[in-house]
């Protein structure tokens, strides 16, 4: 399930708080030279709402004294997450969009494509080159240079599916590090799978946790369409051996009975309740073990996904901040949006929000270094993750795709109907086709 999350409060001083951060981080700090700001002058912003009380404060608290160091009169609104996109479609309608705000990478893509929002080239550049430059698939996956004729979002934070891993029954079993491939996954998942606790908790239904499977199939070699991303390619002989290794883990009986039928929750609940030693989720799982189940958080480890004989396909969600070209103060807006990437700030925000990092500095804040098993595992997501959809395009046609949970159909067709391969393959490869086609 795509959750945020959770941790400790630190206090944030507006002005010294740059200063203080630079000096601790080798004297770096952003050199964009700042706008005038209109002192008696209104920002509007929208944050985004998540699983944590102390980062949602700390975020609006950072907001206001901005504004009271600035003499600018500040309104933090958080939106939840969940919501954003209703809001959103409404403000744009009505013409009442905030002067800055947080949204996801899709909604970003979507209203950059409309002309929504204004290039942030100069902020983007001007924060990447004071802290170490920006993460690989973090730059690429949020590049909106070709659809907006510049960048019009600033990643803030990365989460993503990760890795968990049941270490105290694992490495019993002689398995101290996690599996580096999915063959490894299965031989793993094999030495511990003693029902009611089975070895693979991978969903294999019709919800967003059962997408995985589109990684997995990628990093065998199979594709969802070409480098154009308009002609589907799913029927391959890599996809072929993507669920030859689907169907050898089903066989052996590594799944949990009625993964093919679960719902978002279906794998959380099995981890929580002891009956899979590996899922593929988010740091919420591990938030939840910590209130829950004290003892299974402490044998819960995390890692990026495992990789296939194509390498590793593990995509990242990235969140970002953006300034709507119908925003009243938009020299404000950018101004506190490149305060909000300042070191002492993120640092702070990321203990308390469970994101991984976008840019290279922030490896050494003491949130991904102090030994937090979650935030470890989304510093390892972002150092070997892939941009959403990489190395498929993407598009409008993929994204209705995954929406319709095309490849989690074509497994089911496999371990449920007794479907030969490829019939399977034919199904998907022209249902997959029919949908791209609707956006040529």
């Amino acid at each position: 399930m795509a959750e945020k999350h959770h941790w400790t409060r630190r206090r944030v001083l507006g002005t010294t708080m740059a200063g203080a951060a630079a000096a601790a981080l080798g004297g770096k700090r952003a050199a964009l030279a700042a706008p005038a700001l209109q002192k008696g002058s209104k920002v509007t912003f929208w944050g985004g709402l998540i699983f944590s009380d102390k980062a949602n404060k700390l975020l609006v608290d950072t907001v206001n004294k901005w504004g009271a160091d600035n003499g600018i009169q500040t309104e933090a609104v958080m939106i939840n997450q969940n919501e954003t996109v209703q809001k959103v479609s409404a403000a744009v309608a009505s013409n009442t969009m905030p002067d800055a705000l947080d949204l996801s990478l899709d909604l970003l893509l979507l209203l950059s494509r409309q002309g929504q929002f204004l290039p942030l080239d100069d902020v983007y550049d001007s924060i990447g080159k004071a802290q170490g430059g920006w993460y690989a698939p973090v730059a690429s996956s949020t590049d909106t240079s070709k659809i907006a004729g510049g960048r019009t979002g600033i990643p803030f934070g990365v989460s993503g599916n990760l890795l968990l891993r049941r270490d105290d029954l694992l490495s019993k079993a002689g398995f101290s590090k996690p599996p580096t491939t999915w063959e490894e996954l299965a031989q793993q998942a094999a030495a511990v799978n003693k029902p009611p606790l089975f070895g693979l908790g991978l969903a294999l239904s019709n919800v967003g946790d059962g997408n995985v499977q589109i990684s997995v199939m990628q990093s065998y070699g199979g594709r969802i369409a070409d480098d154009a991303g308009k002609t589907v390619t799913i029927k391959s002989d890599a996809t072929r051996e993507y669920l030859r290794w689907v169907k050898a883990a089903w066989d052996k009986k590594l799944f949990p009975p009625g993964n093919t039928t679960w719902d978002g929750a279906g794998d959380n609940q099995a981890y929580l309740a002891g009956q899979a030693a590996f899922i593929a989720n988010t740091g919420s799982v591990g938030i939840a073990a910590k209130s829950q189940d004290p003892e299974l958080y402490k044998a819960t480890l995390y890692s990026s996904l495992p990789g296939g004989p194509k390498g590793v396909v593990s995509p990242i969600a990235p969140q970002l901040r953006a300034v709507p070209k119908s925003s009243k103060n938009p020299d404000a807006a950018k101004a506190l949006i490149e305060h909000l990437a300042q070191p002492a700030f993120m640092n702070a925000y990321y203990e308390a929000a469970i994101y991984g990092p976008v840019l290279q500095d922030q490896a050494k804040f003491k949130a991904f270094t102090g030994g937090d098993p979650i935030l470890a595992g989304l510093l390892d997501l972002v150092q070997k993750g892939t941009a959403p959809a990489y190395p498929d395009v993407f598009n409008a046609g993929y994204a209705d795709m995954f929406n319709n949970f095309m490849i989690p159909k074509m497994v089911q067709r496999v371990v449920i109907d007794g479907w030969d391969l490829d019939k399977a393959m034919d199904e998907a490869q022209v249902g997959t086709q029919a949908i791209y086609d609707k956006y040529k």
